[in-house]
């Protein structure tokens, strides 16, 4: 399905496929570079997927094999974000898909390939997992640029990397490789690139057939983990473990493993 079929963009591509949620960015000669036309397309696209019941994971990726996306297109800044009024409309849309990409209750797996730079790279931190192959590159060269990185942009780097990493990639605003992203825990796995596919279509088969009601109160339990003890809400972690055990998922899955089979669960 593409998205331009919905009236937003050619520029990102959808589909759905056995459970599975695709999202890519589709502008390859630009090695994917964010457009404001494309940040609109990504939150569509998530809407989309977060309310669809048969969509139990999500995978977002670049096309081309060149680029995961190389960032916000630098190219529009000019007209996009030259005025208070301009940089507002655009800090909406792409604030817009940040939180959809965040908050969908479902699992998200970032499968980089090539370039995941400044933007780009964002977007893979909004993803619950991230898994790259070994020629995939990293890093966020706003200091090469002027540009002022906020407390929501830095916020989920630093709760991933820690502060002294954090500073490490925005003071030297370098590259940094595959090996070193994965030793600082900015990705989860690196693969080779030949196995990038199987790779991420087993993992997804295997996150999408487990009970979706689990999946979606860790998700959410360990987001408040992460927060502010004051912003925490403890009721709310709680509401979502006890869904977890009235649910028929519950009674499916005791059944499922006292009779050795695969369980089949409904999200509900």
């Amino acid at each position: 399905m593409n998205v331009a079929a919905r009236g937003t963009t050619d520029l990102i591509i959808a589909d759905k496929r056995n459970g599975v949620g695709y999202l890519g960015f589709n502008r390859p000669e630009k090695h994917n570079a964010i457009s404001y036309e494309m940040w609109q397309g990504i939150a569509a696209v998530m809407a989309d997927f977060e309310a669809d019941d048969t969509v139990r994971a999500v995978v977002v990726s670049g096309e081309g094999g060149r680029a995961f996306s190389a960032g916000a297109d630098i190219s529009q800044f000019e007209k996009q974000r030259a005025s208070a009024d301009a940089i507002k409309e655009y800090s909406l849309a792409s604030g817009l898909a940040h939180e959809r990409l965040t908050n969908i209750p479902k699992p998200t797996i970032a499968k980089i390939t090539g370039y995941c730079i400044g933007g780009g790279l964002g977007l893979a931190l909004c993803c619950d997992l991230r898994i790259a192959t070994d020629d995939s590159t990293f890093g966020i060269p706003a200091a090469k640029l002027g540009l002022g990185y906020g407390y929501g942009g830095l916020k989920p780097l630093v709760a991933l990397v820690g502060p002294i990493r954090t500073k490490e990639i925005l003071f030297t605003a370098r590259q940094f490789d595959a090996s070193e992203a994965y030793d600082m825990g900015l990705i989860n796995r690196v693969v080779d690139r030949t196995e990038l596919d199987s790779f991420v279509d087993e993992y997804t088969e295997l996150i999408a057939g487990n009970a979706p009601l689990t999946i979606k109160a860790c998700k959410q339990i360990v987001a408040e983990v992460c927060k502010d003890p004051a912003d925490r809400d403890l009721a709310l972690c709680t509401q979502l473990v006890d869904a977890c055990f009235a649910s028929e998922d519950y009674k499916e899955g005791r059944q499922a493993f006292m009779e050795k089979r695969k369980p089949r669960f409904q999200g509900k």
